[in-house]
Formats: structure tokens, sequence, C-alpha cells
């Protein structure tokens, strides 16, 4: 089998590929695939202590845009977190068939939101988020979030990677206020922009609440991380 070829779509901050650098048998190769220019320069970055001898490069567009650089260099391994839920679905799964090698494996997964973990602390936040934004859970500075129409098993059960199977792992994290106050601003629900001027007044709120709610300086969230791997019927991966 050929060394491996990562291509992480929704990169963010290269979270995915760095934590999957270790386990990957010599890639020779990752491309990170993101809408955010600053945030694929922020995971290249990232990835440049612990790359290896393997090549970074970055691609700036909508996933289903992706094209590989050059002939010789499709991905082994297409890896996507909970930016899938944003996606052009059926297009990404499209462009994953068209570049993908014959072995590669397709992987989805995701481990929840704040907003629908069930804690003391998540259920004060997602109420002092709603005192400013309304009680709906935003997607963006004019749209609230509606759940996917169907499951991601089935939306990769109806594209060219339909042998699926779902593995499922409890983790156990302890954040910080501040760390929460940082993820925040990743979201779709509680980023900056929402808030226009009240973005400070909010974060202090938050911290306050945060810091009530903390044993020890810590949250803790007791959660369930979620993968799908899928390959094409008699894919040998």
């Amino acid at each position: 089998m050929p060394d491996p070829v990562l291509l992480d779509l929704g990169t963010g901050t290269g979270h995915v590929p760095r934590a999957l650098l270790p386990v990957l048998h010599r890639p020779v190769r990752i491309d990170l695939v993101d809408v955010n220019e600053s945030m694929l320069e922020a995971a290249r970055a990232a990835l440049e202590p612990v790359r290896g001898a393997c090549t970074v490069d970055v691609f700036s567009g909508a996933a289903h845009t992706f094209a590989p650089a050059a002939p010789g260099l499709a991905p082994t391994l297409i890896t996507c977190c909970r930016s899938f839920h944003w996606m052009s679905r059926p297009e990404v799964l499209s462009m994953a068939d068209r570049v993908a090698a014959p072995h590669a494996v397709v992987e989805i997964m995701g481990g929840g939101s704040l907003w629908t973990h069930k804690a003391d602390w998540t259920a004060a936040l997602r109420e002092l988020i709603q005192t400013y934004l309304g009680e709906d859970r935003r997607a963006g500075t004019r749209s609230t979030y509606a759940g996917p129409g169907r499951s991601y098993g089935d939306d990769l059960a109806g594209s060219a990677f339909k042998q699926v199977t779902e593995h499922s792992f409890p983790v156990a994290r302890a954040w910080r206020p501040q760390d929460v106050l940082g993820y925040l601003r990743t979201t779709s629900f509680a980023r900056r922009a929402l808030f226009a001027d009240r973005h400070d007044e909010f974060e202090a709120a938050a911290l306050q609440l945060l810091q009530d709610h903390a044993r020890g300086g810590v949250l803790k969230e007791d959660a369930v991380f979620t993968v799908l791997l899928a390959r094409r019927p008699g894919g040998d991966a």
C-alpha cells in the first residue's frame, strides 16, 4: 500500500491532522482545506513542528471545489470533523470520489457541542447566550441552526463510500473557564461577530458564570466522540 496522503476538510486550526500524525504510517503529504485563510495559516504553523518529512499544503475554498495539486497526489484518507454539517455534503462526497485513491477511507467525526451537552454549567452558559442572541441557536449573523435533514451515515451510504462502520468513544474533557471562551469564539452560535459591540460584555459575564460553576478551576464534560469510517465497496483499506 502506498504511503498515506491526508486530506483534511474544514481543517480550522489543524487539530485533526495534528492528532493523526503520530498514528499515520509515514505520511508523504497533508492537504488542509478551509474557507478561512487565517485559520489555514494557523493550521500550517501548528503542524510545522511535528510534520516530519511530509509536505503540508493549503487550499483556500469550499471543500467540494478541492482538486489535488498534481497527478499522483490522490488522498488515501479524507477527514472532516464538525464542519461537515455546514458543507454541501453530496458535492463533498462526489469530490472525494473523484480525487481519492481506490483504497481510500473517508472519516467523518464529531463529539457534539457545548450547546447540546447536558450539564449544569453548559445549561447556564446556553441561557446566558440566549439572553444576548435570542432563544434559537444562531448559525451565523443572519440565520439559525437547523439539524441535518438526514444522518451523516445516510449521506455516506448514498455516496460511492457506502461501506460504513461507526465507532463511539467516551471522552472526558476538563475545561478551564478561559478555554471555554476561546472555544465559543470559534463556534457558529457564539462567535464575536454575533454580539456586535456587546461581545466584551458577554465574555465578562460568561467568564464569571464559568468561574462560579468550576470546581477547582475546572469544568467537566463527559461526551461521546463518534467516528464514521466509509469505504467504497470492495475497497481494501
